[in-house]
């Protein structure tokens, strides 16, 4: 079992790093495909950004505390999961009223990502309080927490998974694939959802249907939106 150094302020200089380290991704990549961020803003307006943002909080409150009030936490809570349906629910509706029909997700796939890479260590750092540990498990890699008892280093196999992703989508805008030119955020979308929906298992979570808590089947839910736009979207072209 591997000890770890916790303090209850890792969860707000996470944050804070996080949001630093998703700016500078969305400025590097605005320097290197400006007609990315010239067409979004064609497209959208102030109030575009506003509802993301409402949105987000929104969903990130919502569905965080719709999890933790039933579990042992008992207390109202914010999720990063929550925050992309809630976001993605806000622009989708802001599209339909302003008669935009295309993905408008493509700049912020690689920002999110980095984002979550990041934010994930500081969930790490803050120990059991923050309530995003793993379950107690006699692993070679199991971490202690503060609590004196062995989990899955949860946050860590997320923040992998997502500084992956990152990376590989990085990798293939550069070289012009098409996936990452047309399908970005669709593919962030999807990826997202598989990868939590898998460390889910691994968290003491309360169960809503058989095995699988309410970030299960949101997740089932935002891969099918995913899954759908990327159809929905095949050969039309570059999104913004």
């Amino acid at each position: 079992m591997i000890d770890i150094p916790t303090a209850w302020w890792a969860h707000y200089a996470g944050d804070a790093v996080a949001w630093a380290g998703a700016a500078l991704a969305a400025r590097w990549q605005h320097r290197r495909w400006p007609a990315q961020a010239h067409g979004l803003s064609k497209v959208t307006s102030p109030s575009y950004f506003v509802a993301l943002a409402l949105g987000a909080v929104a969903g990130a409150w919502i569905f965080g505390s719709a999890n933790s009030l039933r579990s042992l936490a008992a207390a109202p809570s914010h999720s990063i999961a929550g925050a992309l349906v809630g976001g993605i629910a806000a622009v989708e509706a802001w599209k339909w009223r302003h008669g935009i029909r295309h993905s408008t997700g493509g700049a912020f796939a690689l920002p999110i990502a980095v984002g979550i890479a990041i934010g994930r260590l500081g969930c790490f750092f803050s120990g059991i309080d923050d309530y995003t540990h793993g379950t107690a498990r006699t692993l070679p890699w199991a971490v202690d927490l503060g609590d004196g008892i062995g989990r899955h280093p949860v946050q860590l196999y997320e923040s992998a998974a997502m500084a992956g992703f990152a990376a590989a989508c990085a990798r293939a805008r550069i070289a012009g694939r098409a996936w990452a030119c047309e399908h970005a955020f669709h593919a962030l979308v999807i990826f997202y959802a598989a990868q939590r929906f898998a460390w889910e298992f691994l968290k003491p979570y309360p169960p809503v249907f058989g095995p699988f808590n309410s970030f299960h089947l949101l997740m089932v839910g935002l891969a099918a939106y995913g899954i759908a736009w990327w159809k929905r979207g095949n050969g039309a072209g570059a999104r913004y």
